[in-house]
């Protein structure tokens, strides 16, 4: 069951905000014994919001189901120890600092192997390990407009636009998980680990395969055409009487459906439109005429007609929408966790086996330091030996001073 797959699996999680949470915390989903390490004021993503749930943003409650938590002061005595010793019985490191930082604290790779020779080592940055802007930092934003993929964005005219959701984030975060675990099979047979280099900058120019691809063989620059494919026509959005719709008509004799659809049979012999490549080139044109024939009707009438037709469509859906969508409750892909202080907290689950997997029990986000003492318990620290660690401030014990939380707002 993909639930378990990970079962005894130990991963030491020193990252922040959205591409590293998002590996680990798949990996957490997937069986995965997953320590998130935080300072003691909590990572940055736990400030990150609107919106909040009870103290900490719901970005970090989105981030870090599954996890357990672990407040690690690395400035005090002691803690650069600890690590060591918990890092000496892990299988995987994921860290998302800038690259030398864990060197400098003596928890670099090199440091580390020599310890735990099996240990996979994913260390997650801005623009890789090195290069002419390894020391830089980066943000999801920053990567879509420097990797090109804000420029391919929008409108012609428009200011310049980027995808809402983090999603060189997210991608970066799966390009991590697909990396160490195929890492985790090969150092099955060889019994060594390895580091993994994973960077936004890369990811995010994988994301753009086709429109590079593209770039690379002809060297045409991609123009801004809002909703359209630049690789075929019809695929984009048309405004009806009272909404918007996506279709795409351009393969397997849908275009001829079209016509027929929109009254319009003229155009399946037009040699204007003849081919998909044709109506790429004359996409302004065949707009025109589509567009004036959708605003005649309304947007469930198109709708009705089309899917009757076999062609791909879809409304342009808003969240509201979305929620209300029969296959999303189908799939099971909104989970739902019982936090025990802040009620149900909502969030998109793990997209494969959805409805099996997110069906199952799942713990929510952890408090700052809520499982300090159980962790380090675990990996065989006496109980003298943690209330020492306790009193230097090398680590946070969310029991010796528990916090008030807030109401679900």
């Amino acid at each position: 069951m993909l639930r378990n797959a990970l079962n005894n699996l130990t991963v030491i999680d020193f990252t922040h905000v959205g591409a590293g949470p998002t590996c680990t915390m798949l990996m957490a989903d997937m069986g995965a014994r997953v320590i998130k390490v935080e300072p003691p004021d909590g990572e940055l993503g736990r400030k990150l919001g609107p919106a909040w749930i009870g103290q900490d943003s719901a970005l970090f409650h989105g981030f870090n189901r599954n996890k357990l938590g672990l407040s690690l002061d690395m400035k005090a005595d002691g803690a650069v120890d600890l690590a060591r010793r918990l890092v000496g019985k892990a299988d995987v490191l994921v860290e998302s600092m800038r690259p030398g930082v864990m060197q400098r604290l003596g928890l670099g790779y090199e440091a580390l192997k020599e310890l735990n020779p099996r240990l996979i080592y994913c260390s997650i940055s801005a623009y890789g390990q090195e290069g002419p802007y390894a020391d830089r930092a980066g943000v999801d934003g920053i990567m879509q407009a420097d990797s090109g993929l804000m420029s391919i964005i929008g409108s012609e005219g428009a200011e310049p636009a980027k995808v809402q959701a983090p999603v060189v984030d997210v991608f970066t975060g799966y390009v991590a998980v697909m990396g160490i675990l195929a890492q985790l099979r090969k150092a099955e047979a060889t019994g060594f680990g390895a580091h993994l280099d994973v960077n936004l900058f890369g990811a995010s120019i994988a994301l753009q395969q086709v429109s590079l691809t593209n770039y690379l063989t002809d060297r045409e620059v991609p123009e801004k055409i809002g909703s359209a494919a630049p690789y075929s026509a019809p695929n984009e959005a048309f405004e009806t009487a009272d909404g918007w719709l996506m279709l795409a008509a351009y393969n397997g004799g849908r275009w001829e459906r079209l016509c027929d659809v929109l009254r319009l049979p003229e155009l399946a012999s037009d040699p204007r439109f003849a081919t998909s490549s044709k109506r790429v080139a004359n996409r302004r044109m065949m707009r025109e005429i589509l567009g004036a024939r959708f605003r005649t009707e309304s947007r469930d009438h198109w709708l009705s007609a089309l899917l009757e037709a076999d062609i791909l469509c879809a409304p342009v859906a808003t969240y509201d929408d979305l929620l209300l969508h029969p296959q999303l409750q189908a799939n099971g892909m909104i989970m739902t966790l019982d936090h025990p202080e802040l009620g149900q907290i909502r969030m998109p689950g793990f997209p494969i086996n959805s409805r099996e997997v997110n069906g199952m029990d799942h713990q929510p986000a952890p408090e700052l330091g809520a499982d300090t003492r159980s962790i380090l318990a675990s990996f065989g620290f006496e109980e003298s030996e943690i209330d020492a660690l306790v009193k230097k401030g090398a680590v946070g014990d969310r029991w010796a001073e528990p916090k008030s939380v807030a109401a679900v707002g």
